[in-house]
């Protein structure tokens, strides 16, 4: 697939999953939380319900750790009709802050990448969920440096992204978005006339899935590493 590249000045980047380890937390801490609510209803039933939980809870909570215990601990108390102990909620609290209190595990390749990107265009991050633990994450991942401008967003549509770029004064021709989710990092900037870059990461939350229907006809490359980033755009 051929795409030009030429027009573009400034790379952003997904920050979860893109440059750093961060759904694997997540699939872990509902494994956690179906154990301790296993006396109620059974592992997979616990995960479908905490999802539509999730939901539900996405325009009062937003996206984010912080959201994701309010939402188990409201589960908890719905599956156990209100009979889950004191001591169940503390150990689901405690899930969130082991979360939230991780160190960063940097993805392959991806300080050396920013670094070679760096030489050449202008870097920003543009990143979804709360915002504390976002720049928490990014002072702990050393990376702050290789970025002019730091963006969380409250969501990853459209109009999100051309606010952002409205701000930075950035032509959508010349914005190049590089993060693991079709839904969020790529077909939005399809849209508004940007290029992006999809590079997977090995397990994707449901919320965040497309049809084949919904990327079909897009024009976008799919990576398999970042690593293999400087040399599509030939740094």
């Amino acid at each position: 697939m051929e795409i030009n590249y030429d027009t573009i000045k400034v790379i952003g980047f997904d920050a979860d999953d893109t440059l750093w380890v961060n759904e694997t937390y997540f699939r872990d801490a509902e494994e956690e939380f179906a154990k301790l609510l296993s006396q109620f209803e059974t592992p997979n039933k616990i995960d479908q319900e905490l999802f539509k939980m999730e939901m539900k809870n996405l325009p009062t909570y937003g996206y984010g750790v912080k959201g994701f215990v309010l939402s188990m601990v409201e589960m908890a108390i719905e599956l156990s009709n209100g009979t889950v102990s004191n001591s169940v909620i503390t150990k689901i609290l405690n899930i969130g802050k082991g979360m939230i209190n991780k160190d960063v595990a940097l993805l392959d390749g991806v300080e050396d990448v920013l670094q070679k990107l760096s030489n050449k265009y202008r870097l920003i991050v543009a990143t979804k969920g709360d915002l504390l633990d976002q720049e928490r994450k990014l002072e702990k991942s050393g990376l702050l440096d290789y970025f002019h401008h730091i963006e969380v967003l409250s969501d990853k549509k459209e109009a999100n992204y051309s606010k952002l770029l409205n701000h930075l004064d950035i032509k959508p021709t010349e914005f190049l978005m590089i993060g693991n989710s079709l839904k969020s990092d790529i077909l939005p900037l399809l849209n508004i006339k940007s290029k992006a870059i999809h590079v997977p990461f090995h397990t994707t939350w449901a919320h965040e899935e497309v049809t084949l229907e919904e990327s079909k006809n897009k024009q976008f490359h799919t990576l398999k590493t970042l690593k293999q980033l400087p040399e599509l755009l030939q740094c």
